[in-house]
């Protein structure tokens, strides 16, 4: 039995959320080999191999690898995936985009955000915003299964030795080219590796109230910026900035949440935060129930008060 973690990398590094899937294999029994499928991507293949716990790393190298289109990366896997019992992705948009057609292709039913590996065919992973946990058994020769990674702690990025093998990349789709992408460039740590988060919600009132009042405390903390649908729907902040179901699921060691009420969908992005803390002047406010501190004031007062104390 034998696992293929699909690699998350910019083609010299490997991404965390790649350390965090690997944790997930190791737990599904047997070896864990990597596969990195990328242009010029030796530095990120030479990377995966440091991962402990890492047994293999299967290198393809082609330019229709370089940027990871879906139709090329899931040929790529299913070139291999009859070498291997289980194949793991991160539940990011890259692993989102491949998994669904890897599994369509292997004619086998996805495990969608598991949480916990409980076996090599049964696994957990949230329901309904998070409200309930289904305990999924799969019977698929080949299991296909994207991965929470706030739901496993990241395998240590070096200390392993695993051998690198070159493999041929398969030919390059012919539908689909790379025609090119804008990347926002950030001042401040990536919101989904962050590991400290301040979060706004719509009692901010405003835009110029997000850089007015949090960023003052962000700057303090080296932390990044986030916000509730709420406050985004309300153009209170741009959209990805948004923590919860329908944005971003984080996972920081602290989390400040300020005017943020706590409806279910946020709190299913954020609620495994190591230490949250909360900031609202409604005392029945939901966020309170999650929150390992809470404070209730008023966050106009309350934070400039918090930066001033820093």
């Amino acid at each position: 039995m034998t696992a293929l973690v699909i690699a998350e990398h910019d083609n010299a590094s490997i991404k965390g959320a790649t350390l965090n899937t690997v944790t997930a294999a190791v737990a599904c029994g047997g070896e864990v080999h990597v596969l990195v499928a990328g242009a010029n991507a030796s530095g990120a293949a030479q990377a995966a191999a440091k991962i402990a716990g890492v047994a293999k790393v299967l290198h393809a190298d082609a330019p229709g690898l370089e940027h990871g289109l879906a139709e090329n990366v899931a040929a790529q896997v299913l070139a291999v995936a009859k070498n291997y019992s289980h194949i793991l992705f991160p539940a990011t948009a890259g692993g989102k985009n491949v998994a669904p057609r890897v599994a369509a292709l292997l004619d086998v039913a996805q495990i969608s955000d598991a949480t916990q590996v409980v076996s090599a065919d049964t696994f957990e992973r949230p329901i309904y915003a998070g409200n309930a946990i289904a305990t999924v058994q799969s019977g698929d020769v080949i299991k296909v299964i994207t991965v929470r990674t706030t739901g496993f702690d990241p395998a240590a990025a070096g200390g392993g030795s695993a051998a690198v093998e070159s493999l041929a990349a398969v030919p390059a789709a012919a539908g689909a080219s790379y025609l090119g992408n804008e990347i926002a460039k950030l001042d401040r740590p990536e919101l989904t590796a962050a590991k400290v988060i301040v979060s706004g919600g719509r009692a901010l009132g405003a835009a110029d109230k997000f850089n007015e009042v949090l960023s003052p405390l962000a700057d303090k903390l080296g932390a990044a910026l986030g916000a509730s649908r709420a406050a985004v729907d309300a153009g209170y902040a741009p959209n990805d900035w948004q923590v919860g179901q329908t944005g971003k699921i984080v996972a920081p060691q602290l989390y400040i949440a300020c005017g943020i009420s706590g409806a279910i969908q946020h709190l299913a992005g954020m609620k495994d935060s190591k230490v949250i803390v909360a900031i609202n002047k409604d005392p029945e406010a939901p966020i309170f129930s999650v929150a390992d501190y809470g404070l209730e004031a008023d966050l106009f007062t309350a934070v400039p008060e918090l930066v001033s104390k820093l």
